[in-house]
């Protein structure tokens, strides 16, 4: 006669609610392999997480880490998107190798991380700043604020850049 062993809570709810997760995630992708890893990777966070005790609300707890992480994925693909039509732009002589376009994405996605995080403002100086080179003293008329709060608006990015770091770099799974 086989012994059960007691399943963990983790384990219970996985048998009782992945089939639902996935197809859940199925319907708001259209893509069953892609559905699959966001399921999975929605249990795999459920795990990392200190809290073994039962869940009252399973479904709804699920379907907010699963909808943080659709978020992440819908975002990689349109940032993925856009920095593959602008290569497609360049001349082939300038085309990265496969390995250098997805360094470039994970940076690109560190980068739109680390700037979603920021109040507008702050956000808009600098993407005008960096992107666009545009002088303080226009950031300054665009954003309708003296060429002083555009230096403050940097420095807050800068610190916040650099508070990132001293944490150890961004995570794209975690926007806290």
């Amino acid at each position: 006669m086989p012994s059960t062993l007691p399943q963990s809570p983790s384990e219970t709810l996985y048998r009782e609610h992945h089939g639902w997760l996935q197809q859940l995630l199925r319907r708001k992708l259209g893509c069953r392999e892609e559905a699959a890893d966001l399921a999975h990777d929605t249990f795999l966070r459920l795990l990392r997480q200190p809290c073994d005790s039962v869940l009252r609300e399973p479904r709804a707890y699920l379907s907010t880490i699963a909808h943080g992480l659709l978020v992440n994925h819908w975002r990689r693909r349109d940032l993925e998107r856009a920095y593959l039509d602008a290569l497609a732009q360049q001349p082939e002589t300038c085309h990265p190798s496969p390995e250098q376009r997805a360094l470039v994405v994970e940076t690109l996605l560190q980068v739109d991380a680390m700037l979603t995080r920021l109040p507008e403002r702050p956000r808009q100086a600098f993407l005008m700043a960096q992107l666009e080179g545009q002088p303080y003293r226009d950031i300054a008329l665009h954003l309708g604020v003296s060429e002083r709060m555009v230096k403050k608006y940097l420095a807050q990015v800068m610190a916040h850049c650099l508070q990132i770091e001293l944490q150890g770099g961004t995570t794209l799974n975690d926007p806290s």
